[in-house]
């Protein structure tokens, strides 16, 4: 039996323990460092293969990275596995919380780490029976959502000696995605007045939500000097407590991103001194509270093409008229416009031509070749902080019907069902294929290093966490 057989057969027999695991993970949703559960029910299955586990990378209990194998070259598989809070729900298509405000999978991060693990298990074992060098690792990344997880393990290290890094994320379609993200800081200011009765000596306070107001009104008006790709937003987080009492505290929290991390930092810079301005013009003090901040994705069209040409491969994703049944409903209860903006991305994702026909197919089984010249996405995420580090690839594989909205109770249904495992079994057959190709095949390693050190240039990845962030 060659490679390619074993690795399909594998994972193929690991179908009901690799969504059994999926749907555990799915039903004790944790979010963003505190996915005990999820991490320790992935590391034990993969130190009982015969993974070195290792805990702690990042400064994050829930982090850790399992090894096999010894020497270059090394492959890295990105695994997340937290959840967001209130989202949680049943496996239903109508609006069913499990536990009112309580978490859910609405991302698919039960999915996203399993796959990765049935990939690296298969890998193993192929690997071992030919007696082929090199080093898999499963690096379990939590806090995703919060864009925490791989900034702060980069900053530790722990992908400097990788070769490349394979990665995915359930989607509504199969395609390698080949485009980029944007780059994104969060932080929080906190401005500190002082207290006095608003209705008897107002004068006698200072109003820390004044600072926020102020703080609030200078960067809408900076909204029209920055890249239009650029996107601000924020939160108050504490803006007092009585309307009678001046705020001695108060809160901002900001996301601010952009195309590239050059601009984000001079964005975020200008908007420290617009947090000063405010603080003066209120005649409060404020401070920064820097919480994480990550780059934009750096594409590999070498890592892009395989993982391209391995889903091509795999091809086996057959959906059955009650999984569509249940697709439909879930499409039912979407806001208007969604199937249509979900296609809408497709057709620029793609190099293919898509007839409008195909939007009433609520599940794409079939794979797509990546366009050449791939939308930006709006989001963000800290594999673009790997992608900086190593050549990266990712792929995503069709786990929720057409047009499903991002972070959404209808992505956790799709998640925890039979749509979402199928999903995850596609890509981690992808995955596993790609990752033997770049164990086996020393050409495809020194194209993807080439592309990497061509379009990163004399530009070199720098933590954009300052050095006393930590993890929270």
């Amino acid at each position: 039996m060659d490679a390619k057989t074993t690795i399909l057969k594998g994972i193929q027999a690991k179908d009901e323990e690799l969504s059994y695991i999926a749907k555990e993970i799915w039903d004790h949703p944790q979010v963003a460092l505190q996915e005990d559960f999820a991490a320790n029910l992935l590391a034990e299955k993969l130190a009982a293969a015969g993974f070195a586990i290792s805990w702690g990378a990042g400064g994050m209990d829930t982090a850790f990275i399992a090894e096999w194998g010894a020497g270059a070259p090394i492959i890295g598989f990105l695994g997340e596995y937290d959840a967001l809070p209130g989202l949680s729900q049943a496996l239903s298509s109508e609006r069913t919380p499990l536990e009112t405000g309580g978490a859910g999978h609405g991302c698919g991060h039960n999915l996203f780490g399993t796959a990765c693990m049935g990939a690296v298990l298969a890998l193993k074992e192929t690997l071992e029976q030919g007696g082929i060098p090199g080093t898999i690792r499963f690096y379990g990344c939590p806090a995703e959502e919060t864009l925490v997880g791989k900034t702060f393990m980069a900053r530790d290290g722990v992908f400097d000696d990788l070769s490349a890094a394979i990665s995915w994320h359930p989607g509504d379609s199969n395609i390698a995605w080949n485009g980029s993200s944007l780059a994104m800081n969060s932080f929080k200011v906190n401005f500190h007045g002082v207290a006095a009765h608003a209705g008897g000596s107002p004068w006698l306070g200072r109003s820390a939500l004044d600072g926020v107001m102020l703080m609030d009104a200078g960067v809408n008006y900076m909204r029209e000097h920055v890249p239009p790709e650029s996107r601000i937003h924020s939160v108050v987080t504490s803006g007092g407590q009585a309307p009678n009492v001046v705020p001695a505290f108060a809160q901002v929290w900001y996301f601010v991103r952009a195309p590239e991390r050059e601009q984000v930092e001079r964005m975020y810079q200008w908007m420290c001194d617009i947090a000063q301005g405010a603080a003066l013009m209120s005649g409060t003090r404020h401070e920064i509270e820097f919480l994480t901040g990550c780059y934009n994705l750096l594409p590999n069209d070498v890592m892009s093409d395989l993982l391209y040409e391995k889903m091509a491969e795999v091809d086996d994703m057959a959906f059955s008229a009650q999984e569509r049944d249940f697709a439909k409903a879930l499409q039912a209860t979407f806001p208007e416009g969604s199937v249509r903006r979900g296609f809408d991305w497709m057709r620029l994702s793609t190099s293919e031509e898509l007839d409008a026909a195909a939007m009433g197919d609520p599940l794409w089984e079939g794979v797509f070749p990546h366009s050449p010249t791939p939308p930006l996405m709006g989001g963000s995420t800290e594999v673009a902080d790997v992608s900086w580090i190593a050549p990266t690839g990712q792929i995503s594989t069709t786990c929720w019907p057409l047009g499903t909205p991002g972070h959404s109770w209808q992505t956790v249904a799709a998640s925890g069902s039979s749509i979402g495992a199928k999903g995850m079994l596609f890509a981690a057959k992808a995955m596993a294929l790609a990752g033997y190709d770049l164990l086996t095949k020393p050409a495809l390693l020194v194209a993807a290093k080439a592309e990497f050190t061509r379009a990163r240039g004399d530009r070199r990845y720098n933590t954009p966490l300052p050095p006393a962030a930590r993890p929270q």
